[in-house]
C-alpha cells in the first residue's frame, strides 16, 4: 500500500479495502506487536470469543472500508510516535470512535440541538423530525452494551451528510471524511441512544428526559 505524507490516498484505500479481512485466534498475536499493526501487515484480525469481538468482526463485514481508514490512521500514528503507555489525542479518538461511535443524518435543526445538549427540544419539541433522520451505530463495544439496554448508554455521535442511504455509501463517505486531526478535534455530540423515538417504549414519556444524571445540561 502507498501512504504519503501518512495519509491513506483514496485509490490506495480502495485497493486496501477489497483485500478481505481473515479473523484468527487472539494467540496468533506476536508478543510485542501492536493489534492495529499486525492487522495492518498480515490482514488478519485477532479474535476472542465473546460478543465484543463478535461485534467487531461484525463491523468489519459491514463496513470494510471504515474499518481499514480507522487501521492505517492508527498505523499511521504508530509510525510518528511510536507505542506509548499514552496514547496521543488522534489514537484516543480513533479508539473512541472504533468502539463507541454512531453516524447520524439529520436536519440542521435536530443536529444543533443535540449538539447544544438541548433534550426537550431534541425529543419532544421536534420528535416528528426524527422521521427524516438515520441513526446507524457504528461502535462494537456500543453495540455490546446494547444487548443488555439501559438508558445511561449513550454513543458517540458523528454527522453524516452523504446523499445515499446505502450502507455502502456511507461506508464509502465516511472512509474518505475521516482524518486523524478531525477525530482529534473531537467532533462528537454525545447521545444516549434509548431516548431516540421508537427505540424504547419508555421514552414515550416525556418525563423520561427529565432524569438530568442521564440526559445532562451542557457544561457552562
Amino acid at each position: 500500500m502507498r501512504v504519503t505524507g501518512g495519509v491513506p490516498q483514496p485509490t490506495a484505500l480502495n485497493q486496501t479495502a477489497l483485500a478481505p479481512v481473515h479473523f484468527v485466534p487472539q494467540s496468533a498475536l506476536p508478543a510485542g506487536v501492536a493489534y492495529e499493526q499486525y492487522i495492518f501487515d498480515t490482514r488478519q484480525v485477532p479474535t476472542r470469543d465473546g460478543l465484543h469481538d463478535f461485534f467487531n468482526g461484525l463491523a468489519w463485514l459491514q463496513f470494510p472500508l471504515i474499518k481499514w481508514r480507522l487501521n492505517q490512521l492508527h498505523v499511521s500514528q504508530i509510525e510518528l510516535s511510536g507505542i506509548a503507555p499514552v496514547r496521543g489525542p488522534a489514537r484516543d479518538a480513533l479508539t473512541v470512535f472504533d468502539e463507541n461511535a454512531a453516524f447520524l443524518q439529520a436536519p440542521d435543526v435536530l443536529w444543533q440541538a443535540l449538539a447544544a445538549k438541548d433534550w426537550n427540544t431534541l425529543f419532544v419539541d421536534l420528535r416528528s423530525l426524527w422521521q427524516e433522520a438515520r441513526l446507524v451505530l457504528f461502535g462494537h463495544a456500543l453495540l455490546e452494551k446494547l444487548v443488555s439496554p439501559r438508558k445511561a448508554i449513550t454513543a458517540h455521535v458523528y454527522r453524516v451528510q452523504v446523499a445515499g442511504n446505502s450502507p455502502a455509501e456511507l461506508d464509502a463517505w465516511m472512509a474518505l471524511d475521516l482524518s486523524a486531526e478531525k477525530l482529534a478535534s473531537k467532533p462528537f455530540a454525545h447521545l444516549p441512544v434509548l431516548g431516540v423515538p421508537g427505540w424504547w417504549a419508555a421514552n414515550e414519556d416525556p418525563a423520561f428526559y427529565a432524569d438530568s444524571s442521564v440526559f445532562r445540561p451542557p457544561r457552562p
